[in-house]
């Protein structure tokens, strides 16, 4: 049920972003989802790609700084609230959200949210009990 994130921190220069698509593009994965997020000084773009173990490894070999983490993708209906109702079932338990991105995909009406939370565990069992539908990795991956 989890979904592993790539994580790679890039110096604010000219180029990066370009190199890491260029890298990733020559191996043959593909993007499904990215955030970025940056200072004066460096950025940490956080991709969801559909070959995240060879992605790490040649994103090292490139010379980039490379994580990996584990995060959890739900399916959040295209409706007034549909966020809401997802993350107040987090909220009661006291589970925080680090951060969270979204994309939609071209085979559903919903929209895919991906959330990094400490308890991710806690927070899978806590979404399926409310009935929160949680995407498994491999599907994420062929979205």
């Amino acid at each position: 049920m989890r979904v592993q994130q790539i994580s790679i921190f890039l110096e604010n220069k000219k180029g990066r972003l370009a190199k890491v698509t260029e890298v990733l593009g020559e191996n043959d994965i593909n993007i499904r989802a990215l955030s970025i997020a940056d200072t004066t000084d460096f950025g940490i773009l956080r991709l969801i790609v559909n070959k995240p173990q060879l992605a790490y490894q040649v994103l090292k070999e490139a010379g980039f700084t490379v994580s990996t983490t584990d995060v959890i993708a739900v399916e959040v209906t295209d409706q007034p609230g549909g966020l809401s109702s997802i993350l107040c079932h987090l909220d009661k338990v006291g589970i925080n959200i680090e951060y969270l991105y979204a994309f939609v995909t071209q085979t559903t009406t919903a929209a895919l949210i991906v959330f990094r939370v400490e308890q991710v565990d806690e927070a899978i069992k806590v979404l399926q009990e409310n009935g929160v539908r949680i995407v498994p990795g491999d599907e994420v991956y062929q979205i």
